[in-house]
């Protein structure tokens, strides 16, 4: 018996709520927490090994917790968003976010924080796409870029404060402080969230159980064989079932994004050339990037012997980046278009990596750094604001929610996969065993980095004009005009 779809409601109290201004203040500083807890950890994953033990596998589910429970359930909360209301579900969401840091910030022993921050990641899954689906309806089309260009600079202050963040606090007070932080941000956004955003409803589509569980089950096979390869062995039991098993699972998540009336994921947006493209891109760039950035952090510590502010500071070029350069992108993004611009940002973090890979050393100076990092934060902030506008345009209105949702869940899996891979490339080539071992393995880990953002600057080219692609609100609402219009 087929469920009634409810009726699309109008916007609740539109003429007293907020306009775009509130919505972008609400929605920006949702996202600057949700980013920041990508990488506050970074800096503070020495001190984390120190007060709670825990080998390298252990450090990468402290990351890969979040991000993974982040990923794979991102579609499903944009699915719920758009059926019981965005921000109804965005209220939610930063509600688990909130209670689930200082859950983290209270941890005994390594597993309960893993615990925490696998908590963390579902209020952020339900809370991080409704940002850009809220923010998008409450400004016009023709102001999205500029106003995309300053939610992207805020998450960019988010990557570029997690590491210095994350330093400050574990080295001046204690590292748990880095998810204190989140409580009195979450308390205030609250009440300001219920009051100044507007309600707004997606499509009403049943919500998609199983394809929530075959994505889930799937990407968590994959990246728990990744991250358990080295130490238990490639050929192992866990490993091969968490592969074989994983790989089985996504493959049964795209027959049923295929077959399935009411999809969590529909395949058929991947016919979009923009659509596929940017995804690829998106999932690439955070591979070759969360990776990079996990074993660069320990890199300066544990190496080079700074403190874990002292870290933070000398990332900030590489880091703090995206805080000038997105605001920019996203102009000219409205000017020329996304596709040379998020092309070429790309290509810019693939020369900063191999920049790195090239330079490494034990006794490498900041000096020689310097270059790479400056090259990689000009790349990472001409990505951001073009690449949210590019994924927005590429779909109807009525199913902006599920782009949203489906390409940062790509970006996070992209996160959680990067830091598994290159932490196994790590892990076969060096180790913690002394300074020369720790490079041994950094040098081909940050390679392969810069080789996967590289060919996302490949898919970056493979990008309609900007002539192909859709206005944004040029679309029909209605569920039988989309079915026309994308088929």
């Amino acid at each position: 018996m087929s469920e009634k779809k409810p009726e699309r409601r109008p916007r609740d109290g539109a003429g007293r709520r907020g306009g775009a201004g509130w919505a972008l203040v609400i929605t920006s500083v949702a996202g600057f927490m949700a980013a920041l807890d990508n990488l506050v950890v970074t800096t503070a994953l020495p001190s984390i090994r120190e007060d709670l033990g825990g080998a390298l596998d252990d450090l990468e589910w402290t990351v890969s917790a979040y991000t993974l429970t982040f990923a794979v359930l991102l579609m499903f909360g944009a699915a719920l968003g758009d059926r019981f209301g965005r921000r109804k579900l965005f209220i939610t969401g930063l509600t688990i976010f909130t209670g689930a840091s200082a859950g983290a910030a209270l941890a005994p022993g390594i597993n309960g924080l893993i615990a925490a921050r696998a908590i963390q990641g579902v209020g952020a899954a339900i809370m991080m796409p409704l940002t850009l689906t809220l923010l998008t309806a409450a400004v016009p089309a023709a102001k999205r870029g500029l106003m995309y260009g300053i939610w992207g600079a805020v998450n960019g202050l988010a990557v570029a404060s997690g590491p210095l963040i994350g330093g400050s606090l574990t080295e001046h007070v204690s590292w748990q402080w880095i998810f204190w932080l989140n409580v009195p941000l979450g308390l205030l956004t609250l009440p300001l969230a219920r009051l100044r955003l507007n309600e707004s409803y997606g499509t009403g589509a049943r919500l998609d159980i199983v394809g929530t569980v075959l994505a889930s089950g799937g990407l968590f096979g994959i990246v728990y064989a990744l991250i358990r390869g080295n130490p238990d062995g490639w050929t192992s039991a866990t490993v091969l079932t968490g592969l074989i098993a994983g790989s089985a699972l996504l493959a049964g998540f795209v027959v049923h994004g295929m077959r399935s009336a009411n999809p969590m994921l529909p395949m058929r947006l991947f016919r979009s050339r923009a659509f596929s493209a940017i995804n690829a891109a998106s999932l690439l760039m955070f591979v070759g990037m969360f990776g990079s950035i996990f074993l660069l952090s320990q890199f300066l510590q544990n190496v080079i012997g700074y403190s874990p502010t002292e870290a933070g500071l000398r990332m900030l070029p590489w880091t703090g980046m995206p805080m000038i350069a997105a605001p920019i992108a996203g102009f000219l993004s409205d000017r020329i278009g996304g596709r040379p611009v998020v092309a070429t940002g790309l290509a810019l973090q693939a020369l900063g990596l191999a920049w790195f890979a090239a330079i490494i050393s034990p006794d490498v100076s900041y000096g020689a750094q310097l270059p790479a990092l400056i090259i990689s934060g000009i790349g990472m902030g001409l990505y951001f604001a073009p690449a949210a506008n590019l994924v927005m345009s590429s779909v109807r209105p009525s199913e902006q929610g599920i782009a949203s949702g489906a390409n940062n869940a790509l970006r996070e899996v992209g996160g959680a996969l990067g830091i598994a891979v290159l932490a196994s490339v790590f892990s076969a080539q060096g180790g913690y065993g002394s300074a020369q071992a720790f490079v041994d393995g950094l040098g081909p880990a940050l390679w392969v980095g810069a080789g996967v953002v590289a060919v996302a600057a490949v898919s970056a080219l493979l990008l309609p004009g900007r002539a192909a692609l859709p206005r944004a609100g040029a679309a029909p609402e209605s569920a039988e005009g989309v079915r026309e219009l994308v088929g």
